[in-house]
């Protein structure tokens, strides 16, 4: 995958997508093969993944921003931003396991993007939420890769992948089944 590309990842559930992206973005290890993988990668696999429930969205975000290597500085000056994105108004500042799936989606789409990833890792997040917390995601998600941000993308959404990917990869029992753009796919 090229900088600032939009790759999709398209199967039936079971096919591998998951799998792949957790392998990309290191945090499953592979069993032969590998990946090699350039630039900070940022990752939402899975719904709330790494984030702890027992802490605000606020706490949840300096921990999230640290790991990702975003300095105690920086992150006060980010902190806004991902509250302001987030939009989940005073929640923001209680526990997360008091948290609509919906406001677990807003809370880690706008930790991951204001951590300044240049690899994006998309799992199906998108899926979760209204509307219009879905197309403020799918804009941010078109100006990140023609900043040249690289995105790989998983969705059973069609429109979504057709959206925003340039080219697509079909994966079928944890093989590539085809490769192209993404009408050929």
């Amino acid at each position: 995958v090229r900088r600032g590309e939009a790759l999709g990842v398209v199967g039936r559930n079971g096919a591998g997508k998951s799998t792949l992206l957790k392998l990309i973005a290191g945090t499953s290890t592979a069993t032969e093969g590998r990946a090699s993988v350039k630039g900070r990668v940022g990752t939402l696999l899975e719904l709330g993944a790494g984030l702890h429930r027992d802490y605000t969205g606020r706490e949840n975000a300096r921990f999230s921003a640290t790991i990702m290597g975003i300095s105690r500085r920086d992150f006060a000056g980010l902190v806004d931003k991902i509250a302001a994105f987030a939009d989940i108004g005073p929640f923001f500042d209680r526990k997360i396991s008091e948290y609509s799936s919906g406001m677990f989606a807003r809370l880690a789409f706008a930790i991951v993007i204001h951590c300044r990833p240049e690899i994006l890792i998309v799992d199906e997040i998108l899926s979760v939420g209204d509307i219009a917390f879905q197309l403020k995601c799918l804009g941010f998600l078109r100006s990140f890769c023609a900043s040249g941000g690289t995105l790989l993308f998983v969705s059973h959404d069609d429109m979504a992948v057709r959206a925003l990917c340039d080219r697509a990869i079909w994966l079928d029992g944890g093989k590539l089944a085809a490769e192209g753009t993404v009408d050929t796919v």
